[in-house]
């Protein structure tokens, strides 16, 4: 597991600077941020850095884009969704087998993402897996998950925490018969590791399904152009009522279909 210097992806360490801004009061509920130009100079970045951070704010649910008024600050994310605990490269691969291609596997504070769904506090380490799905030489979805703080997870679910430890050091039995990826990390998602050390452990999931657009950064990691459109699929797994797994799934257009299950 590579664990480097650099705690936050610089795209995420800006939307960190935003979503604080929300959160003291400098863009209050109900607010409108400034223009692109003028909240770039502010914050000194390019304006490509902060329109992926913006887009990422807008997926998460703390702005929306209203037509002729601009981008508003939020008071809280709306709850919707479905529920099904099952790993996406299963859902979306009956057709076609999936792959899971490792991108990164490292270790990172908590985001606004992460504060919100894992109940994370400042200063926690939390496991995170980026990973590209890809089913016959074409990347097809593109997945973020984190993994609750150690601690949480070997008071909740020892053997999740187990069955992670053991896939980032190449564990096959982790893999739960996937092939390794280089580096010894193992072909899988993190779901696929959670559900598979959940054979005795009751899992509950909620999900959001969101309507965006790549952005470079992700364009580029699935061979697409930026203004793509994808939906994003978010996602938060329990144990009891703790939260143990977040995950965000961006599913660009041509992605095999995916099977919603809604619940009331």
């Amino acid at each position: 597991m590579a664990v480097g210097g650099q705690r936050r992806r610089p795209v995420v360490a800006l939307y960190e600077r935003i979503a604080d801004a929300v959160h003291d009061g400098t863009y209050p509920p109900g607010s409108t941020l400034p223009s692109e130009p003028k909240l770039a100079a502010e914050l000194g970045v390019s304006r490509p850095a902060l329109r992926e951070a913006l887009l990422l704010l807008q997926e998460d649910g703390l702005l929306t884009v209203r037509r002729g008024v601009g981008r508003t600050v939020n008071d809280r994310p709306p709850r919707r969704g479905f529920e099904h605990v099952q790993p996406l490269e299963e859902l979306i691969g009956t057709d076609v087998p999936l792959r899971v291609r490792a991108l990164l596997r490292t270790v990172e504070e908590p985001t606004d993402f992460t504060t919100q769904h894992l109940l994370a506090p400042a200063g926690a380490e939390l496991r995170f897996w980026e990973s590209v799905l890809a089913g016959e030489g074409t990347a097809v979805a593109l997945s973020h998950e984190w993994a609750a703080a150690d601690d949480v997870l070997d008071r909740v679910h020892p053997e999740f925490a187990s069955a992670l430890r053991a896939a980032e050091a190449g564990s096959p039995a982790a893999a739960r018969g996937g092939r390794a990826a280089a580096g010894r990390t193992p072909a899988v998602s993190m779901l696929a590791v959670l559900v598979g050390a959940s054979r005795e452990t009751a899992l509950s999931a909620h999900s959001g399904i969101t309507a965006t657009l790549l952005g470079r950064r992700r364009g580029d990691q699935l061979g697409r152009p930026a203004d793509t459109p994808a939906v994003l699929v978010t996602q938060v797994v329990r144990v009891g009522e703790t939260p143990v797994l977040a995950a965000k799934h961006m599913l660009p257009t041509g992605t095999p279909a995916l099977p919603v299950l809604q619940s009331h």
